[in-house]
């Protein structure tokens, strides 16, 4: 069993790293949105297509990076690491949901679907003792 301080400190590193890692794609993403809609397997058409990206790929990012760095600085309250969790476990379980109707997601997608799945199960694994999702 790892130590409740040892436990709090790997998550508010991983939080941190997700908050890191959020906030850099979401600059990529706003900076050169085509390249990187050309590499998720997206076309980018008009000013809904645009509009849409950015909302997901620029101001999704950005919350989640929010929450992250929040819950990192604020150890004392597990529920925002959950809620990290939660944002970034939801995108794998939407790719899981639209496997069944058009299959896996590939190539460099499948990659970061993996890398999602892992740390969002680990932060939940990370949190301190008690029930799950309580303050």
């Amino acid at each position: 069993m790892v130590p409740a301080a040892t436990r709090e400190r790997l998550r508010s590193q991983l939080l941190q790293a997700t908050a890191t890692v959020c906030s850099l794609a979401a600059f990529s993403a706003m900076l050169d949105p085509d390249r990187i809609a050309s590499r998720l397997g997206l076309f980018l058409v008009g000013v809904n297509g645009y509009s849409q990206f950015y909302a997901i790929y620029v101001g999704v990012r950005f919350a989640t990076a929010g929450l992250a760095l929040l819950a990192a600085r604020r150890g004392d309250q597990p529920i925002l690491g959950d809620l990290t969790a939660l944002f970034i476990l939801a995108q794998p379980i939407g790719r899981l949901v639209a496997a069944f109707a058009i299959g896996l997601p590939q190539g460099v997608l499948l990659a970061v679907c993996g890398i999602e799945l892992l740390v969002g199960l680990a932060l939940l694994a990370l949190r301190p003792r008690g029930r799950l999702f309580s303050p």
